[in-house]
């Protein structure tokens, strides 16, 4: 029998991360376009930046249990 190797809480963390940014950035590019356009719906670009403003907090949140605490 072979086990399938499993992540530990750290990577499934950091892939999480990286999810969030790289969704992050696709909404930064998404309301540039929006914002970029002849008469911009004000409701949807709304609606995006208070999504990019969620993610921007769950990236801070999982970056601070991935960086280990550093007492100086």
């Amino acid at each position: 029998m072979t086990e399938t190797p499993q992540m530990n809480r750290m990577e499934v963390l950091k892939v999480r991360l990286a999810h969030l940014r790289a969704e992050h950035r696709d909404l930064d590019e998404a309301i540039i376009a929006l914002e970029e356009g002849p008469a911009p719906d004000m409701l949807r670009l709304r609606r995006l930046k208070k999504r990019k403003l969620t993610l921007k907090d769950q990236i801070a949140r999982l970056e601070d249990e991935t960086t280990p605490d550093i007492i100086a």
